[in-house]
């Protein structure tokens, strides 16, 4: 299924630096970066219940917001992009 992740962390402090720096790193280890904090990531069910749970771990729930969007086994036709930012093909083998 494809999920769309996006989030805002507050970066005020280091901590909400470090806590930004964490967060992208695990979404780049499961997708492809399409914004500074918004990640495509097509992944299997149980992979996304554990990135998820993850991700809730690193975030300060009382400063931080944290969104998934469920685009599904459709998404190609849900999924319009223009502009200069190349996409990768999800469906195929990615290197980390």
């Amino acid at each position: 299924m494809m999920v769309l992740i996006t989030y805002d962390v507050n970066t005020e402090t280091a901590a909400g630096k470090k806590r930004l720096a964490k967060m992208a790193k695990k979404c780049t280890n499961y997708g492809q970066r399409v914004q500074n904090s918004v990640f495509e990531c097509l992944i299997e069910p149980a992979m996304f219940k554990q990135l998820q749970d993850q991700l809730e771990k690193i975030m300060d729930k009382e400063k931080d917001s944290l969104r998934f969007y469920y685009l599904g086994d459709e998404w190609k036709t849900r999924v319009y992009h223009v502009g200069s930012k190349k996409t990768m093909d999800l469906e195929g083998t990615l290197i980390i």
